[in-house]
Parts: C-alpha cells; sequence; structure tokens
C-alpha cells in the first residue's frame, strides 16, 4: 500500500477512535431464559411478534418452547423460518412483508447469525421503508429506532446478539455487505443454554472458532478501549477453556453457558473495537460460494495472524497468557506461537482442518478487491494490506491448486461480522 493510501486509511481509523466516548455504543440486556420473554412483552404492551429463524432449527423442534410460551400469554407469534446462511435480501423483503401484514410490534431472532441478522435488517427496512438495505449499507445510515429487536442465539459464536452490524447479501449479485448503524443493536440478548443443547459438534467448534476470531481481531487491532480488551481477553479465556468441553459433550450446560458468554463478550468488544482482514475475506468467501462464517473465520484465522509478522508479538503473548497456552515468563515471539499452534491444535481436534472446497482461482483477484473494500479504511488492522496483497489468503486456503466448483453449504449459520 502506498504512502497516501495508509496515511488516509490511518487517519480515517485515528478519528473513529477518537469519537468512541462520544458515541451511543450499549449493550442489550441480558435475559437468562426464554420463560422471561411473555412478561416482557406484556410489560411492553406487545402482543404480536414476528419469530425469524431457519427452517432447520424449527423443524427440530428448538422454537416450539417459546411459541407455546408465547402462545399461552396470548401474544400472537408470526414465524418466518425461511433465513438461509448469509441471509438475502429476499429474505429480508420477505419477512418485512409478513410483519406489517400481521401488524407485528417486536422482532424475535432466533437462531444463528443469519437469523439475528435478518431480524436486525427486517427492523431496519420497517423503520426505514422508503430506502433499499443497499442504500443503509455501510456505517451510520441507518438512524431510526428499531421496533422492539430480541436475539436469541442458538450458536455460541457470532455475536450478532449485541453487535450493530447486519451482513446482507445481495440476492443477485452474490455480493455481501454489512449494515452497521446503533439501532442495529437488539435490546435484550436471551443467552440461554437449552437452545443449544442440539447444536451439532461440528457448529459448536466453528461458531466457537467464530467467536475467537472476534476476541482476537477486536483484541489486536488499533482502536481498543480499556472495555474492548478486557471484554476480549475475558472471551478468550472462557473459549479455551470451554469450547472443548461443549464439542466433546453437548449436554455440558456449564459449557454451553460460559461458551455463550464468550460469543457475548467478544460481539461486543468488536463492536467497537472492530474486526480485520480475518473477516473481511471470509465475508467475500460467504458472499460468493455460501461457505458459513464460522468456518471460514476458523480456517483463515492462522493464516492471517502469521502474515502481520513480529508486530502483533505483543498482543499475542497477552492473549496466550490469558488463554492458558504461555507462560508470563515467555518471550513474545515464543507466546505467540504457542497461540497459533493452540489455534492450529483446535482445528485439528475439531475436525475443521486448514483448507476450504469450493474456490476457484479465477475468482480470487475480484474477491481480494471486495474484501479490501471492506476492510480499508474502517478495520483497524495492525498491517495494511492492499487487495493484490490479500489474494495470497485465498491460494493458501484453496483446497486444490486448480480450480473447482463452488460447493453449496447449507448450515444453520452465519454469521456475522
Amino acid at each position: 500500500m502506498n504512502p497516501f493510501q495508509k496515511a488516509y486509511c490511518r487517519t480515517y481509523q485515528c478519528v473513529l477512535r477518537l469519537a468512541l466516548p462520544f458515541l451511543p455504543y450499549r449493550k442489550p440486556t441480558q435475559l437468562e431464559s426464554i420463560r422471561e420473554l411473555p412478561s416482557l412483552f406484556r410489560q411492553k404492551k406487545i402482543t404480536s411478534v414476528m419469530l425469524i429463524t431457519d427452517k432447520s432449527i424449527r423443524f427440530h423442534g428448538i422454537t416450539r418452547p417459546l411459541e407455546r410460551l408465547l402462545s399461552d400469554a396470548g401474544i400472537a407469534c408470526t414465524v418466518y423460518d425461511e433465513t438461509v446462511a448469509n441471509p438475502t435480501t429476499v429474505n429480508v423483503e420477505d419477512a418485512r412483508e409478513r410483519y406489517l401484514a400481521n401488524r407485528c410490534q417486536a422482532l424475535i431472532g432466533f437462531g444463528g447469525g443469519s437469523s439475528i441478522d435478518c431480524a436486525k435488517a427486517v427492523g431496519a427496512r420497517v423503520a426505514k421503508p422508503k430506502q433499499s438495505l443497499e442504500q443503509m449499507k455501510g456505517i451510520l445510515r441507518v438512524h431510526k429506532r428499531l421496533p422492539l429487536l430480541v436475539a436469541i442465539p442458538t450458536t455460541a459464536g457470532t455475536g450478532s446478539e449485541t453487535t450493530l452490524a447486519a451482513v446482507i447479501t445481495d440476492a443477485e449479485s452474490r455480493h455481501k455487505y454489512p449494515i452497521n448503524d446503533f439501532p442495529l443493536i437488539p435490546r435484550y440478548a436471551v443467552l440461554d443454554p437449552e437452545t443449544t443443547r442440539t447444536l451439532p459438534a461440528s457448529l459448536t467448534a466453528t461458531t466457537g472458532m467464530d467467536a475467537l476470531t472476534h476476541a482476537v481481531e477486536a483484541y489486536i487491532g488499533r482502536s481498543t478501549t480499556a472495555e474492548t480488551r478486557r471484554d476480549a481477553l475475558q472471551a478468550v479465556y472462557l473459549i479455551f477453556r470451554y469450547l472443548r468441553r461443549a464439542y466433546h459433550n453437548g449436554d455440558d450446560m456449564v459449557a454451553r453457558r460460559k461458551m455463550l458468554q464468550a460469543a457475548y463478550l467478544a460481539g461486543s468488544a468488536f463492536s467497537k473495537s472492530y474486526v480485520g482482514y480475518v473477516h473481511a475475506v471470509a465475508h467475500s468467501l460467504g458472499g460468493k460460494y455460501n461457505i458459513p462464517h464460522g468456518l471460514a473465520n476458523a480456517v483463515l484465522l492462522p493464516y492471517v495472524l502469521e502474515s502481520y509478522g513480529d508486530v502483533v508479538y505483543p498482543k499475542l503473548r497477552v492473549l496466550a497468557v490469558a488463554a492458558g497456552v504461555a507462560d508470563r515468563s515467555d518471550s513474545e515471539a515464543e507466546a505467540s506461537r504457542k497461540f497459533l499452534d493452540a489455534v492450529k491444535a483446535m482445528q485439528e481436534e475439531f475436525h475443521i482442518g486448514n483448507k476450504l472446497s469450493g474456490i476457484v482461482r479465477e475468482d480470487v483477484p475480484r474477491l481480494a478487491k471486495l474484501a479490501a473494500k471492506e476492510g480499508n479504511p474502517l478495520y483497524p488492522v495492525p498491517v495494511l494490506m492492499t487487495a493484490k496483497e490479500l489474494e495470497k489468503f485465498y491460494y493458501a486456503v484453496m483446497e486444490t491448486a486448480g480450480s473447482r466448483p463452488p460447493r453449496r453449504v447449507n448450515a444453520p449459520e452465519r454469521g456475522s461480522l
């Protein structure tokens, strides 16, 4: 990147960092169980809600207890269960029409980041009916207060229940873009481990690694605060302590609850401090090939961290100590290597691997340009990179050196940022 581009990016990021104390960040109110929702809605005089989820979650009966609770309380519940991984503009518009037709007063995003992001985007379209999602992409273009929004994560990873971001895919172009504004932060987040009990081990792993990526990228960036550093470190500690337990025993409700807390903390951290090139590259892959976001992040994370070199050693050392994989007496280089080795060990233990299938070599230059457009100048990464420099990550994770047809993955997770 030339000096003028670098100066622009760093100046832009510096202005955002200086503005942090004056921006209306907030954390959602945490609820511990879906059983608290009927009384909340009665208190708010809400008699009709829309529940946004996906077919897999509803087919397996995960939403049934909540639907029954709302029915028993006399609260009408309209269900939209057609959300797909990497939710599209079509999803949002279909759900919005149903919301208006049934005169709903509140939104519940129930599922992984896909469902929660879809609910956020529906809320934005309800609040601003004359503007398209395309017109709201980027930063601070929503402005208006959304209908009451409740997020119920069924994965411990995306952090969408606490962020100001919704990531949407254009149904025609397959371009994936974020919408970032404070009204998108849910008012309530229900961290109920029972909703994650049936999550398959593979998704427990990739969504958990998604949360780890959020925490790591937020911590190593150049726009941290004391609060975001604290949240990120606590998230890393919890993930390294409880993700393996949740992966190997899905009925371990202590581990499930701790992982939900870790995802919440990591989401809070990156809401203020942003993410980095892992996410930018992962978003482009998700938009083009529908690769689940958590999986892409899990595979990309060590590649991107290694590419930053010794610039990130001081911060990786702190993360390694928080994770319990290094001692305070270790040098920065030694602790950093231990942290990277620990991430790779989790990839192997969780059968994630270090490659992604379906990437077509001819697509890489365009995908890298999309990633660079997303990341620069917004993401305060440790080392700035151009689109050409970002291409190496796509080639590094390609399953083979040759071109392959895209593999469509219909997993019940998006993820978001």
